[in-house]
């Protein structure tokens, strides 16, 4: 069911992907050079902007008497966390900032505000997510274990509750975060001192980041520590449900696809690249929302360059957009709502058993493979060069589309039967 052949099913030849890889690396190489004040610019002034921003969201809370003041409050937290979260603490841990040699800007010693061990997810996500981006089996995030979202994972009854763990998983995103780096690191830990110690980590993260926003800064607040307590619980969960969508939106809509554990067999530079285009969506933002989103809206350009600064994404992405159409591939995107609602689909749809679902198995919006091309003549040998003007998976998938479409058509025709052949025929006549 999943891609076992990513340059089969992208209907690139070898030479094809090679070029790809290739003019992918010229892409970074010029970033890397052109990196420079104004990046660094850029990523402390983000800083400096979101802990204004946080100090003053606590003292509207905290000195406010009115119900919009605490509303002002609480929605000026909220963003301040998404922003330290999304723009500043992911994109550090990923060691967009390293370059800098900046000791606090970096990823071997930011701890963002969240549940999470900043050590723990840099290796479930940085490592397990990044490197082996949805393939069945190694990349734990697809579906964060608690969601079916392909066919690949076979149905079990407890899938029946789907769309009530989509909703808490929603509500509280960063627990689940913290979870799932915890576990990772205990997976992978030998000896059980250890896997001890990575609890114990965890354990003293989620106390001081609890004591915080639900002690300290309540217990300041003296008689009004109810209105701060609530402010800050309301502001991590606006945090998680905004985390939630972003992440979301850029690995489980339609032609984020997903890959059998073989593809990671002797791949190379340019089939890596490949399948990181392929796996990932984007959604459209303008600056505003780019920036709320950690410049995630460009998931496709993160995938491909995950430590390359994020300010530079949309520049990348014209880039990115421009081999697409190249090498015929598709540029998966669309408005934020549409991708959400493609997202809920799926979950939705894999809540219920295969035989309630109608596409097949390799040929259904959240699941694909090679194999819905058989018959297809579009392929081609694996060593053939072509031209420009190639056939590749975009010309592929939209010639899928129109036989689809057609044999829909033909199945809704209705049979006209011609009165003259209803006669008896000669010899039945008596």
């Amino acid at each position: 069911m999943a891609i076992t052949e990513v340059a089969a099913y992208a209907h690139l030849s070898a030479a094809d992907v090679e070029a790809l890889g290739l003019e992918l690396d010229a892409i970074r190489r010029d970033i890397q050079e052109r990196r420079g004040a104004r990046d660094a610019t850029y990523i402390r002034r983000t800083i400096a902007f979101q802990r204004a921003l946080d100090a003053a969201s606590r003292l509207t809370i905290g000195l406010s008497r009115g119900r919009t003041g605490w509303l002002a409050g609480t929605t000026g937290l909220a963003l301040a966390k998404s922003i330290e979260n999304m723009e500043i603490g992911h994109n550090v841990c990923h060691g967009q900032w390293d370059w800098m040699n900046d000791p606090e800007i970096h990823s071997g010693t930011w701890e963002w505000d969240m549940a999470g061990v900043s050590a723990q997810w840099r290796y479930s996500h940085n490592y397990r997510h990044h490197v082996y981006t949805n393939v069945l089996g190694m990349d734990e995030d697809i579906g964060f274990g608690v969601m079916r979202v392909t066919r690949d994972e076979r149905w079990k009854p407890g899938h029946l509750l789907q769309p009530l763990r989509n909703l808490l998983l929603a509500a509280t995103f960063e627990w689940g975060i913290a979870l799932h780096g915890l576990y990772s690191e205990r997976d992978r830990a030998a000896e059980p001192v250890r896997k001890a110690a990575q609890t114990k980590a965890f354990i003293g993260k989620i106390t001081r980041q609890a004591g915080k926003d639900y002690v300290l800064f309540p217990a300041i607040s003296g008689r009004r520590w109810r209105r701060t307590l609530a402010a800050n619980a309301s502001a991590n969960v606006l945090r998680n449900l905004w985390a939630y969508v972003v992440i979301f939106c850029g690995h489980f809509p339609d032609g984020a696809e997903k890959f059998a554990p073989t593809v990671v067999d002797d791949e190379t530079r340019g089939e890596w690249y490949l399948r990181q285009m392929l796996g990932t969506a984007n959604f459209d933002a303008g600056p505003m929302l780019a920036f709320l989103s950690g410049n995630l809206c460009y998931q496709i350009e993160h995938h491909l360059f995950p430590d390359l600064p994020s300010n530079r994404y949309a520049e990348i992405a014209l880039r990115v957009r421009a081999l697409c159409d190249k090498y015929d591939l598709p540029y998966t995107s669309g408005s934020l709502l549409h991708q959400y609602l493609l997202t809920l689909r799926t979950i939705h749809k894999l809540a219920l058993p295969d035989s309630f679902l109608t596409a097949t198995s390799d040929d259904a919006p959240e699941t694909a493979s090679e194999r819905k091309f058989d018959g297809d003549n579009t392929g081609t040998a694996p060593d053939t060069v072509r031209p420009l003007g190639r056939n590749g998976l975009r010309t592929a998938l939209r010639r899928a589309e129109k036989s689809r479409a057609a044999i829909r058509r033909s199945s809704r025709r209705p049979i006209r039967i011609n009165p003259a052949d209803t006669r008896p025929r000669q010899e039945d006549r008596p």
